[in-house]
């Protein structure tokens, strides 16, 4: 029987997310801001929710294409707003659009957005030796930091809880645990 990191053994869903997705290094912008996005959208809900409408997302915010999320017009959020198989919440669903015109001034100033979120862990993984589920941190400095950077660019839903798990998600801190069958599969 394999071995995964706790939370991802309770759902089908959160087992093929875990095996394939979360804590591979991702460094393609448009891939960045979908991870980022789904991130805030969980904010107060479970991550499983959040899969079971990543396709919806993905078909809504056209695959995540950045320039064509921050040219939404109000028409367009109007019909995100009425679309059931999003997280209903207006401001979360607002802040898509305006994170992809952050991102878009953010990678006039860097080059990629991938760089400067990169640039935080000096573009290399960071890679922990948790033993437990249960050490793993919900936040940690440099999720504050990176945090406090996005805010100062005009990003939202972007607190140092969500920027942590993004640091996950996108493979900017490896953190299955010792349990997992992923453990130390990027040393």
């Amino acid at each position: 029987m394999i071995k995964r990191c706790k939370w991802a053994e309770e759902h089908e869903l959160l087992k093929k997310y875990h095996d394939q997705d979360w804590g591979v290094p991702i460094y393609c912008d448009q891939k960045l801001f979908e991870y980022l996005t789904l991130e805030g959208a969980q904010a107060g809900l479970s991550w499983l929710t959040v899969l079971k409408k990543r396709e919806h997302y993905q078909k809504a915010f056209h695959n995540f294409s950045i320039e064509r999320v921050a040219a939404f017009t109000t028409k367009e959020l109007e019909e995100l707003l009425k679309n059931q198989h999003l997280i209903q919440h207006q401001l979360k669903l607002k802040s898509v659009i305006h994170n992809a015109n952050c991102v878009l001034k953010i990678q006039e100033e860097f080059g990629t957005f991938s760089y400067f979120l990169w640039s935080f862990v000096d573009h290399t993984t960071i890679v922990n030796q948790w033993t437990s589920h249960l050490d793993v941190p919900s936040y940690n400095t440099l999720s504050e930091t990176l945090s406090k950077s996005l805010k100062s660019h005009g990003f939202k839903f972007i607190g140092p809880t969500i920027c942590y798990s993004f640091m996950q998600a996108a493979g900017m801190i490896h953190d299955h645990t010792a349990e997992c069958f992923k453990f130390g599969t990027l040393k």
